[in-house]
């Protein structure tokens, strides 16, 4: 019996009492029926009651993976070895079998290396000499009868030796499968032959063969896997999961001839620490796919939101200051991803170097690689240190290796990789400080127009973190939220990615106004340590930009930067959310929105930082975050506070919005005649012309002529400036008009980007909402006439919101991991004429609509809304008036109607709760 299982194999099984049992009940059977049935109810309590003690055990030691796998398989094994005794000795009994009717049962895949999550699948070979006999079919048939009875997930083939080899030839998959069989009862002497066979007429001489095809296999799940920084990863088969450690496995055992992961140490592949670096990889993810298991109660490999707070809490994290303990897990997750492609490249370019994996084909193709410099040289098309000891001589080589890569454009050789990792220590105060130090890595920023390459190897080998000693908390740190897709290091190097790609122009297009800043020329330096910097606060319990900018006071001196350039790193950093706040969560056609940020913002330098600072972060969030809506909305904050900053704070006052608006809905409208041209320019109150477009006015005016008083008029078109459906409404107001439009576009599932609504001097309300559908995009056009009736039919009554909106909203199950503490403000000091309603909470279907029914049955007005929406978190920012024309000053008022809102959220969130 096995001595390192994660509780005493007895317990979990007891053989001898089993077949004891087992033999007693199957002679008192009187068919094959009875016999099967008494083995499943005995084995069934026997495999519950084994899997109950390796759970509780692990309960108690929640790390220890490997010795938890081991007694699956001893679990596994023991059922197996039992059903096969009863089905050969009880319900098949052969007295004296010829030589062709031997048969051999061995474990293949993972259940043959022994190691087993809960649901992990039981891979059999049933082995036989010759073909198949009736008996060895019988056998095989009754077996699989009752392990299926017994809920394992069995996969099987009945084969000879010769099928094996023959299929092993034709089918890399199975070779594979092969190349971990396992003994496990039956005639031996046939699973020697096999195994001796395969390595001397399939495995020997197809080294390279194999490899290939492993490797090409794990570059296809890489593939379809995406990055190993993506926030929900998959354990088995995402990049840095168990499968790439298999390959490895399969990779050694195939060319070493040996299980032992410890040979590659021996055959110096692997250095020691390299080694124990390997296998606490493997137990950390071992670990996180049981949990998993056990949490989902089936085989399941995906680490979603969900999945990961319960696996956080198994595993014995715990709550810190400023962070979940999910997201202290999730980090520990993703280094050790990190560290197994560290490994896999150290371990391919070995293989390389022995000859068994070919160069790439790229590679291949260069016949002459580019010159370098005195201490390198090209091995394989990479750039490789010539001299260990002479390089390690001067710690600034440390950074050179790096710069020399990106001047050459050559990858860097993985064994270099490995020496700089194995000596980060040579990186201490002496070389942060030194002004040489300070040249390389500003220039490998600045100079070779490719940082991104060059600051995601710093940062995976731990020279990033060694050289700017702040930056180490946020290296794979998961920020636990459906809004960011990468982890805070990966984020901060795809936003210089983007600004790198914006320098080089292939984003002219795509951001007109953010390559212009660029092309017309800024502080390059300041641009890109403030993008470096800009999240390094994160993480810890207070604001991350406020901490954010005291760490770059620090880190930008000694990255050798003026004090005026100090100053704005400073400032961007501490403010780099301020531009995104004002476009996204407050109304920029109210002139108050603008003058505020001009005199947060003060010079056009600043301005012009911040914007491009800007577009890079929200561009660096994830796939599918930045969009035309944004774009707009940033694009006329800055040509606003641009022309406020160069002409003076007077210009927003000065310039005669409504005017201009008016003339240029008359020239819009020339065909009109002259009397209904004057009831519509006269029936708006200020506010209509400055809040809206000229496309809008045009659409209102339309709406608007002789409409009756009974009349609901719609208008419905895609906003392609804005990523959006733009829908306008013109009829008679009153009292919770708003409420009842937002009803029914919540009602047709629609997401609510943004709204105005102005009532005319002559009692219509017109109001304006852009739309999107549950992706994110504008509705296509197909779309729009159900869209209308819809509209309509709950506009008139036919429907009512509530109870319809109840019927359709439900919070997937990844997403209920997510609270979002809610957050109440009034600010009357950011409009001349409205109070600003702030309510920042989790988002879920209704909740605009419980806001606005709840804002309206308390007598508010509401004269437009912005809303803000980041992954599962919403900010919906309302510009509201009491019933009387005035703003909601009086404590009082304000904390009644934060307690009626908050009820009515309470109240909303627990019907989708229940439903």
């Amino acid at each position: 019996m096995p001595e390192d299982l994660i509780a005493p194999a007895s317990r979990i099984l007891d053989l001898p009492a089993l077949r004891t049992a087992l033999f007693a009940a199957a002679d008192e059977a009187e068919t094959e029926a009875q016999i099967r049935a008494a083995t499943v109810r005995i084995l069934s309590q026997a495999r519950s009651d084994g899997r109950d003690v390796i759970e509780r055990a692990f309960e108690q030691r929640p790390r220890a993976a490997f010795p938890t796998t081991e007694a699956y398989a001893w679990l596994t094994d023991g059922i197996v070895r039992l059903v096969y005794e009863v089905a050969t000795q009880r319900i098949h009994p052969l007295r004296n079998p010829t030589e062709g009717e031997r048969l051999t049962l061995m474990a293949v895949g993972g259940y043959g290396r022994g190691e087993m999550a809960p649901y992990s699948d039981v891979d059999l070979l049933f082995l036989t000499p010759w073909k198949i006999t009736p008996w060895a079919e019988s056998v095989i048939e009754s077996m699989l009868y009752i392990l299926w009875d017994l809920k394992l997930k069995v996969g099987h083939a009945s084969r000879t030796v010769r099928d094996c080899l023959r299929l092993g030839t034709e089918d890399y998959t199975i070779r594979t499968a092969m190349l971990e069989t396992r003994f496990i009862i039956g005639y031996e002497p046939l699973a020697r032959e096999l195994e001796t066979r395969l390595w001397k007429e399939l495995f020997k001489g197809t080294e390279r063969a194999f490899v290939a095809a492993k490797l090409e296999e794990r570059d296809s799940r890489h593939r379809k896997q995406g990055l190993r920084y993506v926030v929900e990863p998959n354990v088995k088969e995402g990049k840095g999961g168990l499968r790439d450690l298999q390959s490895l496995y399969w990779i050694t055992k195939y060319i070493h001839r040996t299980e032992d992961a410890q040979e590659l140490v021996r055959v110096g592949v692997f250095r020691r620490e390299e080694y124990l670096t390997f296998m606490r990889a493997e137990e950390f993810l071992w670990a996180v796919r049981c949990h998993l298991h056990l949490v989902a109660g089936r085989a399941v490999e995906q680490l979603t939101f969900d999945m990961q707070v319960e696996v956080a809490d198994r595993m014995g994290y715990v709550d810190r200051p400023g962070r979940r303990a999910v997201e202290w897990f999730m980090q520990d997750y993703f280094r050790h991803a990190t560290a197994v492609g560290d490994l896999t490249r150290i371990f391919l370019t070995s293989l390389e170097a022995e000859h068994q994996k070919d160069a790439p084909l790229l590679m291949r193709m260069f016949k002459r690689g580019p010159q370098v410099k005195d201490g390198y040289e090209v091995v394989h098309n990479r750039l490789a240190i010539s001299d260990d000891t002479a390089f390690l001589s001067d710690k600034l080589n440390l950074l050179r290796f790096f710069e020399e890569g990106l001047r050459t454009g050559l990858l860097l050789h993985p064994y270099g990789m490995r020496l700089v990792k194995a000596n980060l220590h040579l990186i201490d105060d002496d070389m942060r400080n030194d002004k040489e130090a300070r040249r390389i890595f500003l220039d490998l920023l600045l100079k070779h127009g490719n940082p991104e390459r060059s600051l995601r190897r710093m940062n995976e080998l731990g020279v990033l973190a060694a050289f700017i000693p702040e930056f180490e908390p946020i290296v794979a740190m998961m920020q636990f939220n459906m809004y960011h897709s990468f982890t805070v290091d990966e984020h901060t190097i795809q936003c210089i990615r983007n600004l790198s790609e914006l320098e080089h122009g292939d984003l002219v297009e795509e951001l007109p106004v953010a390559s212009t800043i660029l092309k017309q020329g800024v502080n390059r330096k300041t641009l890109y340590v403030a993008l470096l910097l800009h999240d390094i606060g994160k993480g810890r319990d207070e604001d991350h930009a406020v901490l954010g900018a005291q760490i770059a006071r620090k880190v930008a001196p000694r990255l050798g930067l003026t004090k005026t350039e100090c100053a704005t790193v400073e400032w961007l950093v501490r403010y780099h959310l301020l531009m995104s706040d004002m476009a996204q969560k407050r109304d920029i056609a109210d002139p108050r929105t603008v003058r505020d940020f001009a005199k947060a913002v003060q010079t056009k330098e600043r301005l012009d930082l911040l914007t491009v600072l800007t577009v890079c972060d929200i561009r660096g969030v994830g796939p599918g975050v930045w969009n035309n809506w944004k774009a707009a909305l940033l694009r006329g904050l800055y040509r606003q506070t641009r022309r406020a900053l160069e002409d003076g704070m007077e210009a927003l006052n000065r310039e005669n919005r409504g005017a201009e608006a008016k003339k240029a809905l008359r020239e819009a409208l020339a065909d009109w005649d002259a009397k209904d041209l004057r009831v519509e320019t006269g029936r708006h109150y200020e506010p209509y012309w400055q809040g809206l477009h000229l496309t809008a006015h045009e659409v209102f005016a339309r709406l608007l002529r002789d409409i009756q008083s009974d009349e609901i008029r719609i208008d419905i078109h895609p906003d392609e400036d804005r990523d959006a459906t733009r829908v306008c409404f013109a009829l008679s107001d009153h009292p919770g008009i708003f409420s009842r439009l937002a009803g029914a576009l919540s009602l047709v599932g629609a997401n609510v980007v943004d709204a105005r609504t102005f009532t005319s001097k002559d009692g219509y309300a017109t109001a304006a909402f852009w739309i999107q559908d549950a992706d994110g995009s504008p509705y296509e056009q197909n779309r729009l006439g159900r869209l209308r009736d819809m509209i309509r039919k709950t506009l008139m009554g036919e429907v009512k919101p509530r109870e319809a909106i109840l019927s359709k909203g439900k919070i997937k199950k990844r997403e209920r991991a997510f609270t979002v503490p809610t957050s109440i403000t009034f600010d009357n000091e950011g409009s001349e004429i409205y109070t600003i309603i702030e309510v920042d909470t989790r988002d879920r279907p209704g909740l605009l609509y419980d806001l606005t029914r709840t804002l309206a049955e308390t007598n508010v007005y509401i004269a437009s809304a912005v809303i803000a929406t980041y992954g599962e978190q919403v900010v919906d920012t309302f510009y509201v008036k009491d019933m009387f024309g005035l703003k909601f000053y009086t404590p009082s008022k304000q904390k009644t109607l934060e307690k009626r809102l908050r009820a009515a959220m309470e109240a909303g969130a627990k019907r989708i709760a229940q439903n």
